[in-house]
């Protein structure tokens, strides 16, 4: 098979747990892969990925080589792969827009980020840069809030004609108007948020759905976060939460049997440890009534690496992405929008989401 050619926006943790990932599988038999959801997916492997461009506005990773870059600070994510090569790639500056908030320079450098004075390339610079590397995808890993940067990269995708897939929330591929363009040009883009592969939001929709199913009626519900990596130091200036929480909301409310009212439901990030690093603390409780009208409450604690969390899925959607390339497919991916993603065009039940996604993968209509 060709290789994927993938291309990152936000050289951080997350984009350091995915390359990581390509090179840990490189040596792996299928027996031997464990923690994907698919060895092969569409007939690509995890290492036909082939990073070819990569974009950062942190001088200390802009001008580096990807296989570089992902290791300096304020990255603080879990070294798994001890063999990433040089990748012959270096990080290229993005645009900064509002990339970052202002605050994050109020903390020690090796937390925080550190603006590079190098200047910043006009859209048709990026747009060169993605037709000359032969970027078939391009994966936003933008800071929460980024809605001006992620909208320039969503329109730099289109202009050059690669798929998108947007991992943070703001509303591409949920959002109409986006979406009708990437359709009109036959370009495949899965979003909005991405869901981890055992993270808060997918342990919380599978308990809400589960007392859905039970007859147990919700009452309320809530979901704390902690964390110490730098999205949760981002995450502080809670004007740039908006979007997330209403896409963390949204992935719970749906799995609910009956929409609970905005005082019965709290879901999003909490506070920054950063003692933690990218380690991410959740908290759930969940209280309601079983039959005869007697109480009940489930409370659960889960603690995981938060970047090598999500990025088995991205593995997945970028194969998705490539497969939709391959039968001429653009627009929308529903139904890998709905498995892999917190706030996609259309929510369904998580079971349904994964039917609809393997009939996707096997050549079978979208939804």
């Amino acid at each position: 098979m060709d290789k994927i050619k993938l291309a990152i926006v936000g050289v951080g943790n997350c984009a350091s747990s995915l390359v990581q990932g390509i090179y840990f599988y490189k040596d792996k038999s299928s027996e031997e892969a464990i923690g994907l959801m698919h060895w092969e997916l569409g007939g690509y492997k995890p290492y036909d990925i082939q990073i070819v461009a990569a974009f950062d506005i942190d001088k200390r990773k802009v001008g580096k080589d990807v296989s570089e870059a992902i290791f300096s600070q304020p990255n603080c994510t879990t070294k798994f792969c001890e063999t990433v090569p040089e990748l012959g790639v270096k990080v290229s500056m993005g645009r900064i827009l509002d990339g970052f908030s202002e605050h994050m320079q109020d903390y020690e450098e090796r937390y925080t980020f550190t603006p590079s004075d190098a200047p910043e390339p006009t859209r048709e610079e990026v747009i060169e840069i993605l037709k000359e590397s032969g970027t078939e995808v391009l994966i936003n890993y933008l800071p929460v809030g980024s809605e001006e940067a992620a909208n320039f990269y969503a329109e730099c995708a289109l202009e050059a004609g690669v798929a998108f897939i947007n991992c943070i929330p703001v509303f591409i591929a949920s959002n109409p108007l986006w979406a009708d363009k990437f359709a009109s040009r036959n370009i495949p883009i899965i979003g909005d948020d991405i869901k981890s592969q055992l993270g808060a939001t997918i342990v919380h929709r599978t308990l809400s759905d589960l007392a859905r199913r039970r007859g147990v009626k919700i009452e309320r519900t809530y979901q704390l976060n902690t964390g110490g990596n730098s999205d949760f130091l981002n995450m502080l200036n809670r004007s740039r939460l908006k979007s997330k929480k209403e896409s963390k909301t949204e992935a719970v409310q749906s799995a609910c049997e009956k929409r609970l009212e905005d005082e019965n439901i709290h879901v999003g990030p909490s506070d920054y440890v950063p003692w933690q690093k990218d380690n991410k603390v959740c908290f759930i409780r969940i209280e309601g009534k079983l039959f005869g009208d007697v109480p009940m409450n489930i409370e659960l604690r889960l603690s995981v690496e938060d970047s090598p969390n999500s990025a088995g899925v991205a593995i997945d959607a970028i194969r998705c992405c490539k497969v939709a390339l391959d039968r001429g497919q653009g627009g929308v991916l529903y139904s890998p929008s709905s498995y892999f993603m917190k706030h996609p065009p259309n929510q369904y039940p998580d079971s349904d989401a994964y039917r609809m996604t393997e009939e996707f993968i096997n050549g079978f209509r979208e939804y």
